[in-house]
């Protein structure tokens, strides 16, 4: 199977990161295809509704969500809420998410978590 893994904490060293490498290791040494996206160090622009669909980093998103069998997402909580890194990538991906498996691992314990 091929996955998408994405880090949407934009934080160094987060535990977000932490998660999603040990779960790239783990479908990697199972033989899986993996993609693996960290959002602190793609270029994706802000989801305005418009023009963002045509940035080449959308183009890019889009046609790796396609690609992929199962998508994850490594997610951590702030102020009770996942990140706004992560929820300008589902915008950004818009359709091309649809009838795809997603899965989400979160990281909390912040104050605000």
């Amino acid at each position: 199977m091929a996955f998408l893994l994405f880090s949407c904490s934009l934080r160094d060293g987060s535990r977000s990161q932490v998660m999603v490498e040990a779960l790239r290791t783990e479908l990697e040494g199972a033989g899986h295809e993996v993609e693996y996206l960290d959002l602190r160090e793609a270029e994706l622009p802000l989801c305005d509704g418009d023009d963002c669909y045509d940035h080449p980093a959308t183009k890019a998103l889009r046609v790796s969500v396609a690609a992929a069998d199962g998508i994850i997402f490594a997610v951590p909580v702030y102020n009770f809420y996942a990140s706004a890194a992560a929820k300008n990538v589902v915008e950004l991906g818009g359709s091309t998410f649809e009838g795809k498996v997603v899965g989400f691992i979160c990281a909390a314990g912040g104050r605000n978590s």
